[in-house]
């Protein structure tokens, strides 16, 4: 025995680390002086709806991510509801896709009147498994809506070559994917219709609203439908030498984006190099530390993607801990880490469990995942000191609970 009571060859386990004394918040959106300055300037001007600054985000964003045209809109969920409906999915149709994701990517089905269809996910991705969606193929199918999950991209050769086989559409439910890169290609530079998000904790934020990229005649029609189904925008019955007169075309929604809201999207589209660069450097740091560890599972990126990075899914392996994720969730805020879960699957909620009878292992890889996936802090934001923080809770976290 040493002087310390262990045995020889032993080592001392090191100090545990001082805990952070401010909570770190999970994902706060990164505004500066330029995107104020911006707001500003807008309220300022004479038109704060639907207007020039929205015009000129969507041809910047198009232009970014090399997508044939753009169209603004208040949601992600709005570009997902919008595109089914500019399809003319409804009533007795079926469109396959993924339980692990946020309820709107399934939601804009049920709004539509048909019926969603879920199939189970990849192990090592999370995205859509393209294998079952062929498996899944009835004579009702009319779409896909595959979820760039976490934003790490899915297999789009493989889902649109089952799309090409049936004679269905492939609509992206690109939320998390900007700028995230298949093949080389951003996502939303193809023709399928792509719906992205700003919400608040996006990579691109305009604090509430989304995107809708795909050819410019099926833009043409959606633009039409998302907006009370009016042939004339405000601006373009408002602005100088302009008819007040527009008909109503079909019965459509309230889906527009405000040029406030395109003000701030604008500037952080030219951030976004700058934004992409800081992630990386983050979930290289993440990785490098959690890697070696046999209680934790990094994310993977496959080697045909750039991710996107929205989200640092953390995976925990229960036969190497004494607690389970909910717990691990505990320990980490009570050292001040903030953290969520991406997410909950779809056929666990009330509604869809109850509808469609689902068990919880319907889907096994999804409910696998979810019991023991947790989200870590990632944004531009993150000082050194943050990530070293973070990296030092879940590790102690780990170390404390291991079996």
């Amino acid at each position: 025995m040493t002087g310390g009571g262990l045995p020889a060859g032993v080592p001392m386990l090191a100090p545990a680390p001082a805990r952070r004394r401010t909570f770190l918040t999970f994902a706060p959106p990164q505004i500066g002086q330029a995107e104020i300055d911006a707001v500003v300037d807008t309220l300022k001007s004479a038109w704060i709806t639907t207007g020039p600054k929205t015009r000129t985000f969507e041809r910047e964003f198009a232009a970014f991510v090399g997508a044939p045209g753009a169209l603004a809109l208040n949601s992600c969920t709005a570009g997902l509801h919008t595109a089914l409906a500019t399809l003319g999915i409804g009533p007795g149709d079926e469109v396959i896709t993924t339980p692990l994701t946020f309820c709107a990517s399934v939601n804009v089905i049920e709004h539509v009147g048909a019926r969603p269809v879920l199939v189970d996910v990849e192990p090592d991705t999370l995205n859509i498994d393209p294998r079952q969606i062929a498996a899944a193929v009835t004579p009702r199918t009319r779409a896909i809506l595959p979820v760039h999950y976490a934003g790490h991209p899915a297999d789009l050769d493989a889902i649109e070559a089952v799309a090409r086989a049936h004679g269905l559409t492939v609509v992206e439910d690109a939320a998390h994917a900007i700028p995230a890169r298949y093949k080389g290609r951003f996502i939303g530079a193809g023709t399928n219709p792509a719906a992205f998000s700003f919400y608040a904790t996006k990579n691109l934020t305009t604090a509430e609203g989304g995107m809708l990229t795909g050819e410019p005649a099926f833009l043409d029609r959606a633009r039409v439908l998302s907006l009370h189904g009016m042939s004339r925008d405000a601006w373009k019955r408002y602005d100088q030498g302009a008819s007040w007169r527009y008909e109503v075309l079909l019965p459509g929604f309230k889906y527009n984006m405000t040029d406030i809201q395109a003000a701030i999207g604008l500037c952080q589209l030219r951030r976004q190099d700058a934004f992409q660069r800081r992630r990386r450097h983050v979930v290289a740091q993440y990785t490098a530390a959690f890697a070696a560890d046999e209680a934790l599972e990094p994310p993977v990126a496959r080697p045909e993607v750039e991710p996107a990075w929205h989200l640092y899914v953390l995976r925990l392996r229960p036969e190497a801990l004494r607690i389970g994720r909910d717990r691990f969730i505990e320990e980490l805020t009570a050292r001040n880490i903030g953290t969520s879960v991406h997410f909950i699957p779809v056929h666990l909620h009330p509604y869809y469990r109850d509808k469609y009878g689902y068990a919880p292992d319907a889907f096994p890889i999804a409910h696998d995942n979810y019991r023991r996936l947790l989200s870590l802090p990632l944004h531009p934001g993150l000082s050194d000191r943050d990530v070293a923080d973070v990296i030092a809770a879940v590790l102690d976290v780990a170390r404390t609970y291991r079996r």
